[in-house]
């Protein structure tokens, strides 16, 4: 329960603290007092968009404390079983927010908030005109079980819709696939069918050299080995040295070295005409050799003209293209598995589609009775209310669309509500709305701003007891200006401007009997409006009595 509610620095309010207590909670005052900010201030501390705009002139920040009793789950937050929600907004609208004294976030007061105060005004009563607020109203009313049958049907279209989405995808994606498989298919094959190896241009560019200037090797070839071999050939001219320092080395040990030196010399010039001669003897000219390989040579530098610079770049991107292609070839695999995994959960959003529809069509009777007879309690006796279901597409909500219809008296055509339902007959609906799923919810209390809008008399007095009978297991807060309601409140607190500042003050019995005439008569003392007044309360009285 809200026990109390601090707000500084917001609109008409400079400082003021509100007490309230369990039962019927009722603000009155007159027009531009300040009641609604009351609701606003309490708003903000539930966690509400925050403009710098509410804060009032000459003041710094407005900022709300709402001191409530700790409920269930709220342990980390809690200090001595209460919970404290606090909002600060600064004229430039930026805004900080603290639960029992800790830095929070606005929507961490949203969550906390929505399961301690409810708030229903005059945006909420046209808020129920919404296809989805009716939704949402009817599937509340269907119970707990409803409500997780719906969250399966929930899981199911989250799961259809995003598979739906890949498979669209892919299927869109299928031209432009089968364009880069083309390409990539001829660039495999282009490649595979040259089969570069590792440093095999390198190698072909040599050997192509050779090829091309064989004849010049052979010349060169031949001259070096007539040096080496011919009749005054450097072999036998070495042979013949190496002779002469042999003899030497006989007479003089200094020329030993010289000797051994000068047979090496000449082995070593006896094998490099060996070789030389291998050589030469390799070396013939091939046309058709060097045609072979400048072909290949040309093969090889194509590939790496479009492909990379070396021929290990090359099969680096044959690598990469296969594997593409292999991917891309699985496509057809993929979106067949694809196809039959969103007709699977086709099939299962229907199913639970069908599941949420006859729930909501067993509850559509029920809450209809119900709506009837808290209309009739509230001033309309010959109300009808009809639940329809209008079927559509599977989508977020459901396969149907739920639609209240009214026919407000007895006599009247059945419309839909938005065209049915006057201003005062629309707030009732909403009070109804409410008053029906009062037991279905366990929100401790309930905050009714100017909700009347458009009722009077004994429709007045209607709600009023509706909502006292409402209050009897809950806290409710009322911001009303009509007589006929403020006269059931447990604690009538009056909301006053002086100077431009407004205050509150709990009222007495008979400070009670003259705010009451003030609203019915707009002025205070009247004998006949004190008459009036003291007859309401006395009904009242009599009224919540029966209640009890």
């Amino acid at each position: 329960m809200l026990r109390e509610l601090h707000i500084s620095g917001l609109g008409v309010f400079d400082d003021l603290d509100l007490e309230l207590h369990p039962g019927l909670n009722v603000l009155t005052g007159e027009t531009g007092a300040g009641k609604t900010m009351v609701t606003v201030g309490l708003s903000l501390a539930l966690g509400a968009r925050a403009t710098g705009s509410l804060v009032r002139d000459g003041a710094g920040a407005a900022r709300v404390q709402a001191r409530f009793d700790a409920p269930d789950g709220a342990e980390e937050w809690a200090e001595d079983g209460e919970l404290v929600l606090a909002r600060s907004v600064g004229a430039d609208g930026k805004s900080s927010a603290r639960v029992g004294g800790q830095l929070a976030t606005a929507s961490v007061l949203g969550s906390l908030g929505a399961s301690l105060v409810e708030v229903h005004g005059q945006y909420q009563a046209q808020g129920l005109l919404s296809a989805a607020i009716q939704t949402a109203f009817l599937d509340r009313f269907a119970g707990d079980t409803h409500v997780l049958t719906l969250a399966r049907y929930h899981q199911a279209w989250d799961g259809w819709r995003t598979a739906q989405a890949a498979l669209r995808e892919l299927t869109e994606a299928a031209r432009e696939r089968e364009r880069e498989i083309g390409l990539l298919d001829y660039q495999v094959r282009e490649i595979e069918a040259v089969g570069p190896r590792s440093g095999e241009a390198e190698e072909l560019a040599g050997e192509e050299s050779r090829l091309a200037h064989v004849e010049r090797l052979l010349e060169r070839a031949s001259a070096a080995e007539q040096i080496l071999t011919g009749e005054t050939s450097l072999a036998d001219d070495a042979a013949a040295a190496a002779a002469l320092l042999d003899d030497a080395a006989r007479h003089d040990r200094e020329a030993a070295p010289l000797s051994e030196r000068a047979r090496g010399s000449a082995a070593e010039l006896a094998e490099l005409a060996r070789d030389v001669r291998a050589y030469r003897e390799s070396l013939f000219v091939d046309p058709d050799a060097l045609q072979g390989v400048r072909e290949r040579l040309a093969a090889l530098k194509g590939l790496q003209r479009k492909y990379g610079d070396t021929d290990d770049d090359v099969r680096a991107f044959l690598g990469q293209a296969s594997e593409r292609l292999a991917m891309l070839a699985t496509a057809d695999e993929r979106l067949a598995a694809l196809t039959g995994e969103v007709e699977h959960l086709s099939s299962e959003l229907k199913d639970r589609a069908s599941a949420v529809t006859a729930g909501r069509a067993k509850a559509a009777p029920a809450l209809a009775a119900a709506l009837e007879r808290e209309l009739h309690e509230l001033g309309m006796p010959g109300a009808l209310v009809e639940v329809g279901l209008e079927p559509t597409d599977p989508g977020p909500a459901g396969a149907e669309r739920v639609e209240l219809r009214l026919a407000p008296s007895v006599g009247q055509r059945m419309a839909p509500l938005a065209k049915a339902a006057s201003g005062g007959e629309l707030s009732r609906t909403m009070l109804a709305c409410r008053s029906v799923l009062a037991d279905v919810d366990e929100v401790p209390t309930l905050v009714f701003d100017e909700v009347d809008a458009g009722i009077g008399g004994e429709a007045g007095l209607a709600v009023g007891r509706r909502l006292a009978r409402l209050a009897g297991g809950r806290q409710v807060l009322v911001v009303t200006h009509l007589p006929q309601i403020a006269c059931f409140a447990d604690r009538h607190i009056v909301v006053a401007k002086q100077a431009g500042k407004a205050r509150l003050r709990v009222l007495s019995d008979d400070e009670r009997v003259q705010e009451l005439s003030r609203m019915l008569a707009g002025l205070t003392g009247s004998e006949g409006a004190v008459t009036h007044a003291e007859e309401l309360l006395a009904a009242a009285s009599s009224s919540r009595a029966g209640l009890a």
